[in-house]
């Protein structure tokens, strides 16, 4: 069970680093280029590149059961929220009310819909990989590496 979890941290780290970079190409290119539609066109980029990088790496989490990707999925959204709050607070220095400007969908934000393709992406990359079980299986001990 550890082990998977720190398999699943390192990939949201992964992701965390391309949605920093999402935001930078948004504020360096998008904005130029599409104005007030650089925010919602960042966030579906956004949600697509999550999906993505899970589809890719979930092999690395192996196979388990559909609860455990939905737990993993659950996690992800915790440890995002917290990011998001916590960084958007104490580091960038905005105040509550600006963070909590992320959820405002009337503004083009589509950060709700990320945080939901957050949620289940592990849960749907694993079943289209085949990672899912199904049945209950004897458990073996196996050795936690966090290198393939």
């Amino acid at each position: 069970m550890i082990c998977r979890l720190l398999r699943a941290t390192s990939i949201w780290f992964l992701i965390v680093g391309t949605a920093v970079l999402n935001g930078l190409l948004r504020e360096t290119v998008l904005v130029s280029i599409l104005g007030e539609m650089a925010l919602p066109v960042s966030g579906v980029s956004l949600a697509i590149l999550v999906f993505l990088v899970t589809l890719v790496s979930v092999p690395f989490i192996g196979p388990a059961k559909t609860k455990t990707y939905l737990w993993i999925g659950i996690y992800w959204l915790a440890l995002t929220l917290s990011f998001e709050f916590l960084f958007g607070h104490f580091v960038a220095g905005k105040a509550w009310r600006e963070v909590l400007q992320v959820f405002n969908v009337q503004q083009g934000n589509l950060f709700s819909f990320v945080l939901l393709v957050t949620t289940f992406s592990p849960w749907i990359a694993a079943g289209a990989r085949g990672l899912l079980i199904m049945k209950k299986k004897n458990s073996t001990t196996t050795s936690c590496t966090l290198v393939g």
